[in-house]
């Protein structure tokens, strides 16, 4: 069996994105897209997406590239806007793309799309933990 990548080993282990039906689609290193469906009890007390649900898909996005590196990295900050609603049964897919890296340190954007609908704009700092070796799975 081939090794796993560090993302690989990490989403194994994930088992929040899991419970939340987040899969990842594409990956590649400062990169990758995620998708998870708009379940009924994702949704609040005005039937749309909770934004917590959508913040985490695109938090999930931001984990994968940001660890496509190798070293375990994690968020040191992240904020999201929110520009459309998302309801149940909508099938969401989150874009994260590095823009910068530098130190220990790097900046991601993530956009959250239902179809060519964008719903909600994402920025996530990551932090390398300093003296952690890097994620392997199982060989």
């Amino acid at each position: 069996m081939a090794q796993l990548t560090a993302v690989q080993a990490m989403m194994a282990a994930d088992a929040a994105s899991r419970a939340l039906g987040i899969e990842v689609i594409e990956q590649a290193e400062g990169r990758a897209v995620t998708r998870m469906s708009v379940r009924p009890d994702m949704v609040n007390g005005h039937d749309v997406a909770h934004g917590g649900m959508i913040f985490s898909l695109a938090d999930t996005a931001f984990a994968c590239a940001c660890n496509s590196y190798g070293p375990v990295t994690v968020a040191a900050a992240a904020e999201i806007v929110f520009v459309a609603p998302a309801r149940t049964g909508d099938v969401l897919t989150a874009e994260a793309v590095v823009r910068t890296r530098f130190g220990r340190s790097g900046v991601y954007d993530v956009t959250v799309r239902r179809g060519t609908d964008v719903i909600a704009e994402f920025r996530g700092r990551s932090q390398q933990l300093r003296g952690q070796p890097l994620r392997e799975g199982p060989a």
